[in-house]
C-alpha cells in the first residue's frame, strides 16, 4: 500500500452498553469533560483521515446531537448484528477501494494519537493486508485473545464466549483496533457467517479470512496496555478519567505548574495555567478559566469561567464563578464570590 493512498476511520458507536447500567448511549458517558467518543475522535485527527466515519444506533438522536461540532460522516446500524455488520453498515460512506481504514471503538477513550500514528505506518511500511492491535492483560477475562503459531504469526482471534480453557489462559488479547486494506476488508466482510455464540458477524473473523489466503497480518503491540481498554462500567468510567486528568496534570507540571497531590486536583482542558503557579490538593478548575503567573489556589477552592491576574491568592474552599480578578488580588477562604 502506498503512503499516499487514502485512509478511513471507521468508529463503532451503535452500542448499547449494557454494563453501564445506564439508559444513555455508553459512547455518551463523560470522560474527564466531554464525551468518550469525542477523545476518540481526537486522537484520530493527527492522522488526517480522508473522511471519519461513525457508526451510531443506540440513542442515533442523541449521539448525533453530541457530533455536531466535528467533521463526520454518520452511518445507522439500524440492528445490533455485530461488529462485521456495523463496519459493513459504513460501505458505503467510502470513496474509494484503495489505502487502508482503520477501526476502532468509540469507547476507548485512553488511546493516544502517537500510538495509531505508529499502528498506521507500520501497517504501511510492512505492506499488510491487515494490522491488529494486541496488548498484554495480567487478567485477559472480558477481551478476545490472540491465537499464533510458534512463531509468533497471528492466527486468528477468539472471543472470550467461544475460547475453551487452554486459549483463556492466553494473556496477548485484542486491543479492537485495526488498520486494513480497503477492497479487502468490504469484499471479505460479506463472507463472514454468524457461527458463534452470539449469533453476531464478527469482526475478528476477517484475520481467519486473511490467514488462509496467506496474506500478510500483523501485530502491532501496544506497551501500554492501560491506554487500549474500552470503558464498560462505572468503574472503568472513573479509572479513565483519572488517567486523563493525570496526563493533564504532568502536562502541566511539565510546563511550570506546581501542584501540590496532583492526584486531588481537577482541570479541565479549557483552562489555562500559567507557569509558576501552585495549586493546592482539592482544587477544581472548570471552564475557560485562566490562572496569571505567580497565583496560589489553596485547598479545596473551586474555580469555574474564573480570569485572575497575576499573583492572586485564592483562600481555601473558596466557590467563584463566573468572574475576574485584577492582579495581586486576595480572597480570603470559604468566599462566595469575587
Amino acid at each position: 500500500m502506498s503512503d499516499n493512498s487514502p485512509l478511513y476511520v471507521v468508529i463503532l458507536a451503535a452500542g448499547k452498553g449494557t454494563r453501564m447500567k445506564s439508559n444513555k448511549a455508553k459512547v455518551l458517558h463523560e470522560v474527564f469533560y466531554a464525551p468518550m467518543v469525542h477523545h476518540v475522535l481526537h486522537a484520530v485527527s493527527p492522522l488526517k483521515p480522508a473522511k471519519s466515519i461513525v457508526v451510531i444506533g443506540h440513542q442515533r438522536e442523541a449521539v448525533e446531537k453530541s457530533l455536531s461540532n466535528f467533521s463526520v460522516k454518520l452511518v445507522l446500524q439500524e440492528e445490533q448484528l455485530g461488529t462485521g455488520h456495523a463496519v459493513l453498515c459504513a460501505e458505503p460512506a467510502i470513496d474509494e477501494m484503495e489505502g487502508c481504514v482503520m477501526i476502532l471503538c468509540g469507547d476507548t477513550p485512553l488511546i493516544r494519537p502517537e500510538t495509531l500514528l505508529n499502528m498506521v505506518q507500520q501497517h504501511q511500511s510492512e505492506k499488510s493486508i491487515l494490522t491488529v492491535m494486541t496488548t498484554i492483560l495480567d487478567n485477559p477475562t472480558h477481551y478476545g485473545r490472540i491465537i499464533t503459531d510458534d512463531k509468533g504469526n497471528v492466527l486468528s482471534i477468539v472471543e472470550e464466549k467461544d475460547a475453551n480453557p487452554e486459549q483463556k489462559k492466553i494473556q496477548e488479547i485484542n486491543a479492537g483496533i485495526y488498520c486494513i486494506d480497503t477492497r479487502f476488508l468490504f469484499s471479505h466482510l460479506k463472507n463472514i457467517g454468524t457461527d458463534n455464540s452470539q449469533g453476531e458477524v464478527y469482526l475478528t473473523d476477517i484475520v481467519t479470512q486473511a490467514v488462509k489466503e496467506k496474506l500478510n497480518v500483523h501485530r502491532f503491540i501496544n506497551p501500554e496496555s492501560h491506554d487500549v481498554l474500552g470503558v464498560n462500567s462505572r468503574l472503568e468510567l472513573s479509572q479513565a478519567h483519572h488517567e486523563l486528568q493525570l496526563r493533564r496534570n504532568r502536562d502541566l507540571m511539565a510546563s511550570g505548574v506546581t501542584m501540590i497531590s496532583p492526584d486531588t486536583i481537577q482541570i479541565s482542558p479549557q483552562a489555562t495555567i500559567d507557569k509558576d503557579v501552585t495549586i493546592h490538593p482539592g482544587v477544581e478548575i472548570t471552564g475557560s478559566s485562566s490562572i496569571s503567573s505567580g497565583s496560589e489556589i489553596q485547598a479545596g477552592a473551586l474555580l469555574h469561567n474564573v480570569t485572575l491576574g497575576v499573583d492572586c491568592r485564592i483562600g481555601a474552599y473558596s466557590c467563584l464563578r463566573d468572574c475576574e480578578l485584577p492582579a495581586e488580588s486576595t480572597t480570603f477562604p470559604h468566599s462566595h464570590s469575587c
